[in-house]
């Protein structure tokens, strides 16, 4: 059984020092939810609000319908996995993961058969009598999470669990995690910096700066939809640049530097009127062309990074502005450096902002943010 969980204008300050102002957030049953954002945005102190460890200065935090602002984390009926693993060193592997079963007073016989259960599930078994200075940083991590699933808690809470592990290791503990809790169906709250992470693991995310979720959405719109600049800007690679919209005939163009301009069919109605805008584009949603093609951005190819199947064009528009494109790499040739060549958009893909970044104007963006 695993619990939602509401979180009601959530207030966390430190002396006159204010983290969260007011924060609003439902995370479904059985959910794998994160928050994700730079460092110092308030991500893990919202986690530790949740788990009882951090204390609450406004606000309601709900499990289902039981408020628990004032209940002991002992109570709380969480498990949660930490990024230095927080595993006992004098302890065997057998040991650190029936820990918590044995403070729950639970039968002798229950309690081997449920690490046995989880140690398995983790594939830790074979290293039951070892210590942990025995195991390897993945090895101990699995250790954690099975100690954390062994007491099968309600609710589920990693704060930033793979940020020791080497590149290799974070892509095959992340595909574990997923896959477990998918298995298992309880409902995670899960921290990291690390885009590319949150986007592997997660069923929605939450981007959070400096204490306010900005977007609340699944991996895929987050990244094609982001809410504003800020979102757009932090989910990977984006080349942002000043435009203008007009609306010409009753059809809606962007214009980009250097005067280029692109018929634009998806901008909201409430937004189709001449104005300054800020473009979002992609890596991958440059266009590149010939010089001579008709029409497009002007710019010059300075430095290229072929990377197998893709490669990296770095070049710098007419008007100079620097800008990175990503293109599937040609069975013939890559563009050399010093080629003059000519840019377009994709513009189902690109997003448009208002100048100042607060909002897309682009049609398909969804935002579960209860403060949206």
């Amino acid at each position: 059984m695993s619990d939602n969980i509401s979180i009601r204008h959530a207030l966390k300050k430190y002396g006159d020092n204010v983290i969260i102002p007011d924060l609003n957030l439902e995370i479904k049953e059985g959910e794998f939810f994160t928050l994700l954002g730079p460092s110092g945005c308030g991500k893990t102190t919202l986690l530790r609000m949740i788990a009882g460890f951090n204390s609450i200065e406004g606000g309601d935090f709900y499990f289902n319908e039981r408020r628990i602002n004032d209940l002991d984390p002992a109570k709380r009926n969480i498990g949660m996995v930490f990024q230095n693993y927080a595993i006992f060193p004098h302890m065997t592997v057998r040991k650190n993961v029936e820990f918590g079963l044995k403070n729950k007073k639970m039968p002798a016989d229950k309690v081997k058969e449920q690490a046995d259960k989880f140690m398995a599930l983790m594939h830790v078994d074979e290293y039951a009598d070892r210590l942990p200075e025995r195991l390897s940083g993945g090895q101990q991590q699995r250790v954690a999470l099975a100690r954390a699933l062994c007491i099968e808690p309600d609710v589920l809470l990693f704060d930033e669990p793979l940020s020791n592990l080497d590149a290799k290791l974070r892509v095959e503990m992340r595909n574990v995690i997923k896959q477990i809790q998918h298995s298992v169906g309880i409902t995670t709250v899960y921290v990291t910096h690390d885009q590319e992470e949150a986007m592997a693991v997660s069923d929605r995310i939450a981007v959070m700066s400096a204490g306010v979720i900005q977007h609340v959405g699944t991996p895929k719109n987050i990244y094609q939809r982001p809410a504003n600049l800020f979102v757009s800007t932090f989910i990977g690679r984006s080349n942002v640049l000043n435009g203008k919209l007009e609306v010409i005939d009753g059809k809606t163009y962007v214009v980009a530097p250097g005067g280029y301009k692109a018929e634009m069919t998806n901008i909201q109605e409430q937004y189709k009127e001449n104005q300054d805008v800020i473009l979002s584009v992609r890596p991958e949603e440059f266009l590149l062309n010939p010089e001579s093609h008709n029409e497009g951005i002007l710019a010059k190819v300075d430095d290229c990074v072929f990377l197998g199947l893709m490669t990296h064009y770095f070049v710098h528009l007419e008007t100079g502005e620097e800008v990175e494109i990503i293109q599937e790499s040609s069975i013939d040739s890559i563009i050399e450096p010093g080629t003059m060549i000519k840019l377009t958009l994709n513009t189902d893909k690109v997003n448009v902002f208002t100048a100042d970044g607060s909002d897309n104007i682009v049609t398909g963006v969804q935002n579960d943010c209860a403060n949206a």
